[in-house]
C-alpha cells in the first residue's frame, strides 16, 4: 500500500516513540546511571536515601573496549593504488574524524546510529554528512529488497519566552521535506524551507547498525549480553558497602545504659540510628542481674567480606567471556606478569571482534561517500561500486613488531613502499609527505651526480662515479713486437 508523505510520517514516529525507551534505559546503562535492581523493596524503603547504588560500570568498559580499535583512515578506488584524496578531503570537512567515532559509540550502545548525506548551500563542492543518534532518527527497510524506504529525524527547539516548537525532516526515495508541529498538535509542511526534489532514487540515510541479523536489520545493543550480570555487581557491590558499615569493624554492645545514657553535647537524646552508625548496640539491664547489676561492654569480631568478593570476580569472569575481552582488562592480575606473546593472544576475540565491525561498517561508509559523490556531481559514478575503507589495524603489536614484519615483506618484494608504511601505521598525509621527501632526495641525489660529471667533464677525467670495468679492454700488441 503507497502511502503519502503525512501518514509515512505519523507512521515512523509512532515507530520510533515506541523504541525510544529502551534506548534511554541502554543509555543509562553505558553512563552508569541505571536503576538499583534486586534490592527488596522494604529495604529500599527503609533505606530510603540514606544508600547509593555502588555502580560497578561494565557496559562502559565492554563498549570502549571495541570501539578504541576502530579508526577509519581513508577510502580507496579499486583501480588506485593510493588513498583517494578528495574523498578525504569532504569527510575531514564534515569533521568525521570525530563524529564517526561517536557514531560507532552509540551504535554499540543504542543498536544503530544513522548518517544523513545532503547537500550544502554554501559549498556545492562538499557535500553535507552528519552523524545522527537513534534517538532522533528513525528509518524503515524494505522487507524485500533491505533498502532503507523512509526515515525521519525530529528535534524540538524551546525559545527563550516561547512555548517549545516541534520540527521534523521525511526522507523518501525522491524527496526531502520539512514538517512542523502547530499548536493544535497536527503536523504540516513547514513553509520556512524548500523541498528538496533530489530524485535519487534512494533514501539519504545510512544506518550503523551494530550486529545486524537477517531478521533484526536495526541492530542489537552490546550491552544485552551484560546487562543482567551488570546489575547482580552493582548489587553485590552495594550490599558490600553495607556490610562494611554495619558488620566489617567490630561491633559492641552495652549493657547496662538507659536513653538517658545517650545524649549529644547540648543535652538531647540521640536517634537509635545514630547509635547504629556509632556501632554501639546498647540496652538496659534489669536491677540484680550479674554479680553487682553494673554496666557492662561486650565486643564481637567483625564480619569477613570475602564471600562478596567472590561473588563479584566470578560475575567479572562471566562478562569477560562472553564480551571477548581479556582478563587483564576486569582486573586480573597474578604474581607471575604474563608474557607479550600471552596478552596479544588473549585479546584474539576482541580484535576479531572489531574486525567484524569493521567489515559491516566500512560498507555503510561507502556507501556514506557514494551519496556524497551522487549528490556533489548529480550522477552515479560506477566506480564508487568497488570503493574500499581503509580502517587502522585492529590488534596491537608492539612497533618493534610491525616495523620487522613490514621490513620483511618489503625486502622480499611482496608489498610495495607506500603499503609498507600503511602497514607501520602511518597516515595517509604522512605518507604523501614521505613521498614528497622521497621525490625531493631523490632529485637532489640527480643533481650532484650530474655536477660531477659536468666537473670531471670540463678537468679531462672520467667522472668519478663510471665504473672502471665499462672501460673498453686495450687491443693486443702485434706479434713479435719488442
Amino acid at each position: 500500500m503507497e502511502r503519502t508523505e503525512q501518514q509515512w510520517l505519523t507512521h515512523l514516529m509512532q515507530c520510533h516513540d515506541r523504541e525510544k525507551p529502551q534506548l534511554r534505559l541502554m543509555d543509562s546503562y553505558y553512563e552508569g546511571e541505571q536503576p538499583l535492581s534486586y534490592l527488596a523493596p522494604e529495604l529500599q524503603a527503609e533505606m530510603d536515601d540514606r544508600v547509593r547504588q555502588v555502580v560497578v560500570n561494565w557496559p562502559m568498559l565492554v563498549v570502549d573496549a571495541i570501539e578504541e580499535r576502530l579508526d577509519v583512515e581513508g577510502f580507496r578506488f579499486p583501480d588506485e593504488a593510493e588513498a583517494d584524496t578528495e574523498l578525504w578531503r569532504i569527510w575531514q570537512a564534515n569533521r568525521l574524524d570525530a563524529q564517526s567515532h561517536q557514531g560507532h559509540l552509540d551504535a554499540f550502545i543504542q543498536r544503530r546510529s544513522y548518517v544523513i548525506v545532503g547537500a550544502r548551500e554554501d559549498d556545492p563542492a562538499t557535500p553535507l554528512i552528519t552523524v545522527e543518534s537513534a534517538m532522533d532518527v528513525y528509518a524503515e527497510h524494505d522487507p524485500r529488497t533491505g533498502a532503507v524506504v523512509a526515515g525521519v529525524k525530529r528535534w524540538c527547539e524551546e525559545p527563550e519566552g516561547a512555548s517549545p516548537v516541534d520540527h521534523a525532516t521525511l526522507y523518501l526515495p525522491g524527496v526531502t521535506s520539512w514538517w512542523l508541529k502547530g499548536e493544535d498538535g497536527v503536523w504540516r509542511e513547514d513553509p520556512g524551507f524548500e523541498r528538496d526534489e533530489h530524485e535519487l532514487g534512494e533514501v539519504p540515510i545510512v544506518p550503523l547498525a551494530n550486529r545486524a541479523r537477517l531478521k533484526k536489520p536495526g541492530g542489537v545493543s552490546e550491552l544485552k549480553s551484560v546487562i543482567s550480570l551488570s546489575d547482580a555487581a552493582c548489587k553485590i557491590a552495594t550490599d558490600m558497602m553495607v556490610s562494611a558499615e554495619y558488620h566489617a569493624t567490630p561491633r559492641r554492645v552495652a549493657f547496662g545504659f538507659g536513653e538517658e545514657d545517650f545524649q549529644d553535647q547540648s543535652g538531647r537524646p540521640v536517634s537509635a540510628f545514630s547509635r547504629i552508625i556509632g556501632r554501639v548496640w546498647a540496652t538496659e539491664r534489669r536491677r540484680g542481674s550479674g554479680e553487682d547489676g553494673g554496666a557492662d561492654v561486650l565486643q564481637f569480631p567483625e564480619a569477613q567480606l570475602k564471600n562478596f568478593h567472590d561473588t563479584i570476580n566470578q560475575l567479572a569472569r562471566l562478562v569477560a567471556s562472553l564480551a571477548g575481552l581479556p582478563p587483564h582488562f576486569l582486573g586480573y592480575s597474578t604474581e607471575n606478569p604474563a608474557s607479550a606473546d600471552a596478552i596479544r593472544s588473549s585479546e584474539s576475540r576482541l580484535v576479531k571482534r572489531a574486525e567484524r565491525r569493521q567489515r559491516e561498517w566500512g560498507e555503510a561508509w561507502e556507501q556514506v561517500m557514494r551519496l556524497a559523490l551522487r549528490i556533489r556531481d548529480g550522477q552515479w559514478d560506477p566506480r564508487v561500486l568497488s570503493l574500499e575503507t581503509i580502517w587502522r589495524d585492529a590488534s596491537t603489536p608492539t612497533v618493534a613488531q610491525k616495523a620487522d614484519a613490514a621490513v620483511k615483506k618489503f625486502s622480499a618484494k611482496i608489498v610495495p613502499l607506500r603499503q609498507t608504511r600503511e602497514d607501520l601505521g602511518y597516515t595517509q598525509a604522512q605518507i604523501e609527505r614521505m613521498e614528497e621527501a622521497d621525490e625531493q632526495a631523490a632529485a637532489s641525489a640527480m643533481q650532484r651526480i650530474l655536477a660531477g660529471d659536468m666537473a670531471a667533464l670540463e678537468a679531462g677525467t672520467k667522472p668519478a662515479d663510471d665504473d672502471p670495468a665499462d672501460d673498453p679492454l686495450p687491443e693486443p700488441e702485434p706479434a713479435g713486437a719488442a
